[in-house]
């Protein structure tokens, strides 16, 4: 369902039954809650924003791919992407990605 390169990809799934007679038992599937774990530590690496700049260009240059973005919001501990990039000057922290 989910990419390899997904924040989701290896949140295991679960399931839920709901019982309500006399209906049959219904089974819903979810995915489990995903944690952010803390980067795998290096050396910080730190991109100060530009104008222009949005989170997916900023991962295609330091994670050589744009859709890695999710990586730096949970290094920067932001929900919304856009906060990464909405202020001008404002440092990022770049994690480093282990093997």
């Amino acid at each position: 369902m989910f990419e390899p390169q997904s924040r989701y990809f290896r949140v295991p799934d679960a399931t839920f039954e709901v019982v309500q007679p006399p209906e049959p038992v219904r089974v819903i599937s979810y995915k489990r809650r995903r944690f952010i774990v803390n980067p795998t530590p290096g050396p910080p690496r730190v991109h100060q924003v530009t104008l222009g700049d949005r989170p997916d260009t900023v991962a295609a240059r330091y994670l050589g791919d744009p859709a890695q973005f999710w990586r730096l919001c949970d290094a920067n501990r932001v929900l919304r992407p856009s906060e990464l990039t909405d202020e001008a000057g404002h440092p990022i922290s770049i994690p480093v990605i282990g093997p």
